[in-house]
């Protein structure tokens, strides 16, 4: 298996990365990627071209157009073309270059608003999304069923994983664009820094999410990846491929803007705009299938925001989203 020549597309982001630090870490040496201005993944010709330069064996495909609510109401065109095109764009050349073997990452945000908790498998197109991030869903929902299609009419062994809200490393730290804790962490350490009296925290504080370190998201990809195929065959089904990523636990914003508070030693006030919208009440991801096949997350929320936090003191001033 290390023999093999893999494609991790989206290297620099977040997961991409991590996923590259985990391969390197078990010995996979023959791998594969590329800068944008290398690769445009938004066009389909330059895609295939470079499926067909490349001997591909493997690929992940950790390359997203993401962000948080702000980002996802300001920018929703870019947020379901963008995405649309590079799944599209990856997969099907993956398929036409006969490489049998792809791990399409989505979201938790593919579930209806008001799925049932902790959200299962079997939740996906039961009900109306959060409309804060449909356009995005939307095009997580396209990849997951362009990978469950190809499998189903080509024999493709195409797989899909479902990761909560994840956080760590590489991470985007915009004010304004990024995710809750990555946005939150940076607003209270430059608060820290420069003795600002109180952060005020969109919504209410009291929806729930649930937060997994990226290190821990990478294991459970190259998991799995490595599945054999009679085992993710028992924890799947054709129409219903995809599995869910995530720790089982949650808390609620208010809860991780106190941790955030303890980790940075910020000493000021923590004040909530209601008038802003809390998105989905909450998001726990039931996480028994990947549990059963032997799977279990190994970094605490504490620690891992504490080891973030100590990354983003390191590269601050190369943050993504400076």
């Amino acid at each position: 298996m290390e023999s093999k020549k893999i494609f991790v597309a989206g290297h620099k982001g977040m997961v991409g990365s991590a996923i590259l630090r985990d391969l390197k870490k078990r010995g996979y040496k023959n791998i594969l990627t590329a800068d944008r201005q290398d690769l445009n993944l938004l066009d389909q010709r330059a895609v295939q071209k470079f499926f067909n330069d490349h001997q591909i064996d493997m690929v992940y495909l950790a390359a997203a157009k993401v962000g948080g609510i702000h980002a996802n109401t300001i920018y929703p065109a870019e947020f379901i073309h963008e995405n649309l095109l590079i799944q599209s764009n990856l997969i099907h050349a993956a398929h036409v270059s006969d490489i049998d073997r792809l791990l399409f990452l989505g979201s938790s945000c593919i579930y209806p608003k008001l799925a049932q908790q902790p959200m299962r498998e079997d939740a996906l197109l039961t009900g109306l999304l959060e409309p804060t991030n449909e356009p995005y869903a939307i095009a997580k929902i396209a990849g997951i069923k362009m990978c469950e299609s190809y499998n189903r009419q080509y024999g493709r062994r195409y797989r899909s994983v479902m990761p909560t809200n994840l956080y760590g490393p590489n991470d985007n730290f915009h004010l304004e664009n990024a995710h809750v804790l990555p946005a939150l962490m940076r607003r209270l350490h430059e608060a820290k820094v420069n003795d600002v009296p109180s952060v005020t925290v969109w919504g209410t504080g009291r929806a729930m999410r649930e937060f997994l370190h990226v290190d821990d998201m990478a294991r459970a990809s190259v998991f799995v990846m490595e599945l054999d195929d009679e085992t993710y065959a028992a924890n799947t089904r054709p129409d219903l491929s995809h599995i869910n990523v995530g720790t089982g636990k949650d808390c609620t914003i208010r809860e991780l803007a106190e941790s955030l508070v303890n980790v940075i030693g910020y000493e000021g006030r923590l004040e909530f705009d209601a008038t802003k919208p809390d998105g989905t009440p909450r998001k726990l991801m039931d996480v028994s299938r990947i549990s059963g096949m032997g799977w279990q997350p190994e970094i605490e929320l504490e620690v891992g925001l504490r080891q973030t936090y100590r990354w983003f003191l390191e590269n601050y001033t190369g943050l993504r989203g400076s």
